[in-house]
């Protein structure tokens, strides 16, 4: 598990790869689904399947599908991030991010992977509390997908909200790749003039590269790569927490040069039509491996919605950086009433932070996009925000289990590793739980630099307190929080969905070199057997 930070693009590139890759203009557009609580899918046009895909195809847009009924196809293709940008991808239905799958609470989601790539692959529904058998998790639900195969997940959409979906099968890699789309589950009863999704992510250009004479990078260790800098999370991968043994290789985070938002980067970035009056609604979901500090010019907002989940009367805000991790969802809501065109944008010093753009543009405006940018924004905090009131746990209650979660960066046999409790996955203690129990996690993050975005699959958990301080305003509901360097968090969760689930670090690096443990019903039976023959890499 040491040896899993394999770069994005050595399993597709030969010696002058970019040559023959045509340029072609490829816009994935920002999903605009205005109306959508009265929208006949099929008028527009939403597809089941994806177009047949050769090694040199370019990704087409992104579109919505309708969940009831899908075929996702896993296949290679080539994607523009901006012209004269070509990167060698691995995508669902030929697009980054994938489809789109939009269904109500209350319909039953079926979707078919169908794998066309070279190695196994498998879906994850980040966030979902779908049954175990669906959490798509190679050697612990399900085997990988191989290539050729097909694997149908089913399950019941009962909790509405923004999530969203990728391949759990060497994650850190394939993730990494483009396998990749959102989920949006919605509840009748909202209804948006402008409905957005805006996934984040980061690229290497290295991709770029001729790696015909580079060897196997499919080996490659990135923990041997010099000098992480993770930019706005102000983390260093590789600091190791030993004074007296010999400095970690670092995981090189500034080879994520390329910014984006839906697989586009700087001008390339299609914006975000309004009229006004709109009633506007933005979901960003992070699927990559850095925390993202966004700015929404112009306009005062509501944050409705963490990881889905609502949050009891929101305040009107405006000017606060927005931090999204790894993992997270926020959803933002606002009136467009003033009109021009306004960015949302990353704020941080390096270039590579000034191409994570789009812009809010009012219908029929001819004015320049217009900037009410500050050098001292404040960072927004969820713990004190909205108003508080009943919660379903607290802090002094009785509990069946009280876990510590000791969260670190250190050396094993010359490598840096993340440990929980001084351990490495496998070797992590579970939680073991049974049905109906209540459970309360204490999180410490000792690392002296890295951010550790956690992520319970299966449950939603409620933050208690943070640094020894309750929670504030709302109570806050997630599947992913992000635990700086000297952070302590303490979260409950109820033991409501039985079966066999990951709890780990969404920073996939983090998770394929250690930072893995599971939460494990002594009173579920698993009919699942993993087949050895497979190669099942759950990480």
């Amino acid at each position: 598990m040491l040896n899993k930070f394999k770069r994005r693009y050595g399993f597709i590139l030969l010696a002058g790869l970019t040559a023959i890759i045509t340029a072609c203009s490829s816009n994935i557009r920002a999903m605009d689904h205005s109306n959508m609580a009265g929208m006949d899918h099929s008028s527009i046009n939403m597809s089941n399947t994806a177009p047949p895909v050769s090694a040199s195809t370019q990704t087409s847009d992104s579109n919505i599908v309708d969940g009831k009924n899908l075929t996702l196809v896993a296949t290679e293709s080539s994607l523009e991030v901006k012209p004269g940008t070509t990167l060698p991808v691995w995508t669902f239905n030929n697009s980054v991010p994938g489809p789109q799958i939009r269904v109500k609470v209350g319909e039953t989601v079926r979707v078919t992977l169908k794998n066309e790539l070279p190695e196994p692959v498998s879906i994850h529904w980040h966030g979902y509390p779908v049954p175990n058998a669906m959490d798509g998790i190679p050697g612990v639900t399900q085997d990988a997908v191989v290539p050729g195969k097909t694997f149908t997940y089913e399950f019941k959409a009962t909790v509405p909200g923004t999530y969203w979906y990728h391949s759990h099968q060497d994650s850190v890699n394939q993730l990494d790749r483009g396998l990749y789309g959102s989920l949006i589950v919605e509840d009748p009863k909202e209804q948006y003039d402008r409905d957005y999704t805006l996934v984040l992510d980061e690229w290497m250009s290295m991709g770029l590269m001729d790696m015909s004479n580079m060897g196997n990078m499919n080996g490659m260790d990135h923990s041997s790569m010099p000098g992480m800098d993770h930019g706005n999370m102000n983390s260093n991968h590789g600091t190791n927490t030993s004074s007296d043994s010999p400095a970690a290789g670092s995981h090189d985070m500034s080879m994520y040069d390329i910014y984006t938002i839906n697989g586009k980067t700087g001008d390339a970035i299609n914006s975000l039509p309004v009229k006004k009056g709109d009633k506007v609604r933005l979901r960003f979901i992070n699927a990559g491996y850095l925390t993202h500090k966004l700015h929404i010019h112009g306009h005062d907002y509501r944050i409705i919605a963490t990881d889905g989940q609502p949050v009891n009367s929101p305040a009107l805000i405006s000017n606060q950086l927005i931090a999204i991790a790894p993992g997270e969802r926020y959803d933002i809501e606002f009136t467009a009433d003033n009109p021009g065109k306004w960015l949302i944008e990353e704020h941080g010093d390096e270039d590579r932070m000034k191409n994570m753009r789009t812009v809010i543009a009012y219908e029929g405006s001819n004015s320049s996009v217009t900037s009410d940018w500050k050098e001292d924004q404040p960072l927004f905090d969820l713990t004190k925000y909205g108003a508080a009131t009943n919660m379903k746990f607290t802090l002094n209650q009785p509990y069946d289990h009280e876990e510590t979660l000791n969260l670190n960066t250190s050396v094993l046999n010359g490598e840096t590793v993340y440990t929980i409790n001084d351990k490495v996955f496998p070797n992590t203690d579970k939680i073991h739980v049974q049905k109906g129990d209540i459970v309360k996690v204490k999180f410490i993050n000792k690392s002296p630099k890295d951010d550790h975005p956690m992520h319970l699959h299966g449950h939603f958990f409620q933050i208690l307190s943070k640094n020894g301080k309750p929670i504030e305003g709302s109570p806050i509901i997630k599947d992913t929080l992000n635990v700086k360097p000297g952070e302590e968090y303490v979260v409950a969760f109820e033991a409501d969905n039985p079966g066999d689930w990951m709890f780990h670090c969404h920073d996939l690096h983090h998770a394929s070199a250690g930072m893995v443990t599971d939460v494990h019903y002594s009173d579920y039976n698993s009919n699942y057997t993993p087949d050895p023959t497979v190669g099942n890499k759950p990480e």
